[in-house]
C-alpha cells in the first residue's frame, strides 16, 4: 500500500488494538480492570540457525554434520547480518515442516483459544460446555515473521462476562488463572498434517518459547499503548520488508528462482511448490501461498467483541471529515469538461522535445555509418 494509506491503516489497528485494552470507540473503560495479558506464542525449531548476540552457536566439541558441515558457529553477528537466521545446514534444515507448520498455524491459534477456554472452565469448577454463560474469551493477535522466516504471534487476550467488554468478568477470573491457561494450552494442543508418503504424517505444536505477561493496571507489566503501537508498527510491514517472502503471489516456478530473496526463503518457496503439487496436501492451496512461505492466515486477527473494527472506524473518519470545515479549502460542486492534451504552451514544448530527440537519434546514426566506412 502507499505510505499515506499505509499511516492511516496504522492509525487504524493502534485505536482498534488500543480500544481492546484500555476501551474507547464504543468500548467501556471497564475493560481495563478485567485480566488482560500480552502472549507471544514462537514456531517450533525446525533447524539450528545463525543467531546474533556474543556468541551464535558455540559448540566445544566441535564437530560435523552428516553433510559436513560445522554443527557449531563461534562468531559474533551483528543483528544486521545476513547470515542471522540462516540455517548452519540447509541440508540438515527441515524445510518440509516448517511449510506445513506455517500452513496448519491458523489452526493450531484456533485450538489454542478453545484449550484456554477448557483449561479456564475446569479450573473453575464449571462444565466446558458451560464456560460461555460465565465468561468469554477476547483476543486480537498479529503475526510476525522471525529472521529465520519463521512466523511467530503476539496476541493481547482479555477475559470478559459473557456478554463481552460491557460486562464484568467472573469473580474467580485472575490474570493469575489466565497465564496458567495460556502456558498449560500452548504446551498441549497439536495439529496432525494430512499424511504424505513424501513426508509421512507430521504432528505439529507451538515451540518451547512462550511468554504471558499481564498488561500494566499498576506500574507492572508491559505499557498499553507501547503494546498497541507495536501491533500497529508491524501491520504496515509487507513481506519483502520481513524479509521473509514476497509481497504478491507466484504464478510459476521462474518466479521462484528470479525472486529478490535469500537463499533460505528461496527454498522455503521451493518446498511450497512442490509440496503444493502434492494431491495429499491440495486444501492447503500451498501454490497460492508461496510468497508467504505458506502461511495462510491474515496479518492481524480479531475475535468478535474485542473492539471495533476497521469498517467503523473509517466509517467515523468518512463522517468526520465530511463534517469539518478545512481552511482554506474550495468546495465544487458543478463540474464541466474543459479538454484534454497538452495546453497551447505545453504543445509547444513537447513538440522541441519530439524535433531534439529525432534529430539526436538521426546524428547517432550517422555516426554509427561514418564508423563502419572507416572500418
Amino acid at each position: 500500500m502507499c505510505p499515506a494509506c499505509s499511516r492511516l491503516h496504522a492509525g487504524d489497528t493502534y485505536h482498534l488494538v488500543r480500544a481492546g485494552i484500555l476501551g474507547g470507540k464504543n468500548v467501556p473503560t471497564a475493560v481495563r480492570t478485567h485480566p488482560r495479558l500480552f502472549v507471544t506464542l514462537t514456531a517450533p525449531s525446525f533447524g539450528p540457525v545463525h543467531r546474533a548476540g556474543e556468541l551464535c552457536r558455540p559448540r566445544r566439541d566441535g564437530g560435523t554434520c552428516e553433510h559436513g558441515r560445522p554443527l557449531g558457529c563461534g562468531a559474533v553477528h551483528a543483528p544486521d547480518a545476513a547470515i542471522v537466521g540462516q540455517p548452519l545446514c540447509p541440508d540438515c534444515y527441515d524445510y518440509a515442516a516448517h511449510v506445513l507448520w506455517h500452513a496448519h498455524a491458523s489452526k493450531l491459534w484456533d485450538r489454542f483459544v478453545i484449550d484456554v477456554r477448557r483449561r479456564l472452565a475446569s479450573a473453575a469448577g464449571l462444565v466446558q460446555s458451560h464456560f460461555a454463560r460465565h465468561a468469554r474469551l477476547s483476543f486480537a493477535r498479529v503475526a510476525e515473521y522471525q529472521k529465520r522466516a519463521a512466523v511467530h504471534v503476539h496476541a493481547v487476550v482479555r477475559l470478559d462476562g459473557p456478554n463481552g467488554p460491557a460486562d464484568k468478568p467472573p469473580a474467580w477470573s485472575t490474570p493469575d488463572q489466565l497465564i496458567g491457561a495460556v502456558y498449560a494450552s500452548a504446551r498441549r494442543v497439536f495439529v496432525r498434517t494430512p499424511y504424505s508418503p513424501a513426508v509421512g504424517e507430521l504432528t505439529l505444536r507451538w515451540g518451547a518459547q512462550v511468554d504471558a505477561r499481564p498488561l500494566r493496571t499498576n506500574g507492572d507489566g508491559p505499557d498499553d499503548d507501547a503494546v498497541a503501537a507495536y501491533v500497529a508498527k508491524y501491520i504496515t510491514k509487507g513481506a519483502s520488508e520481513t524479509g521473509a517472502g514476497l509481497d504478491h503471489a507466484l504464478s510459476a516456478w521462474a518466479d521462484i528462482e528470479s525472486a529478490p530473496v535469500s537463499e533460505h526463503v528461496r527454498t522455503l518457496m521451493r518446498t511450497c511448490w512442490r509440496l503444493g503439487g502434492l494431491p495429499e496436501y491440495a486444501p492447503l492451496r500451498l501454490r497460492d501461498w508461496t510468497h508467504t512461505l505458506g502461511y495462510r492466515g491474515h496479518i492481524l486477527t480479531k475475535s468478535r467483541a474485542y473492539s471495533t473494527t476497521y469498517a467503523a472506524l473509517r466509517a467515523e473518519r468518512v463522517h468526520h471529515v465530511g463534517h469539518t470545515d478545512i481552511p482554506g479549502a474550495v468546495t465544487e460542486r458543478h463540474w464541466r469538461y474543459v479538454g484534454s492534451g497538452h495546453t497551447p504552451g505545453a504543445a509547444l514544448i513537447a513538440a522541441g522535445v519530439a524535433e531534439d530527440m529525432a534529430l539526436n537519434r538521426t546524428v547517432a546514426a550517422e555516426s554509427l555509418r561514418a564508423g563502419g566506412d572507416a572500418a
